[in-house]
């Protein structure tokens, strides 16, 4: 549990970084690396319910607003597709 709540913060502080460093760094290191390769093996992981719920929402918390403006109803970004499809589950 130690491990998720320090990579959350991780992630949230990489989200920072946006809009001061380029958004295709950030987002690689974000989504890519800290989400994709570590956040999501653990959640995936998780049995569904309550706490499995909130670390899916504290991620949601972490992600720029801007990183949606211009994606088009019903799509996200590509890094994002493996998170989307768990959540859909």
């Amino acid at each position: 549990r130690f491990f998720v709540s320090l990579s959350l913060q991780l992630l949230s502080n990489v989200a920072l970084w946006d809009g001061t460093v380029g958004e295709d760094k950030v987002r690689d290191l974000g989504l890519s690396k800290l989400l994709n390769r570590y956040l999501l093996l653990n959640i995936l992981n998780t049995p569904l319910g309550p706490d499995s719920i909130e670390k899916c929402a504290k991620v949601v918390a972490c992600l720029p607003e801007r990183w949606f403006q211009d994606l088009e109803s019903g799509s996200t970004l590509p890094e994002l597709l493996n998170f989307c499809q768990h959540l859909l589950q």
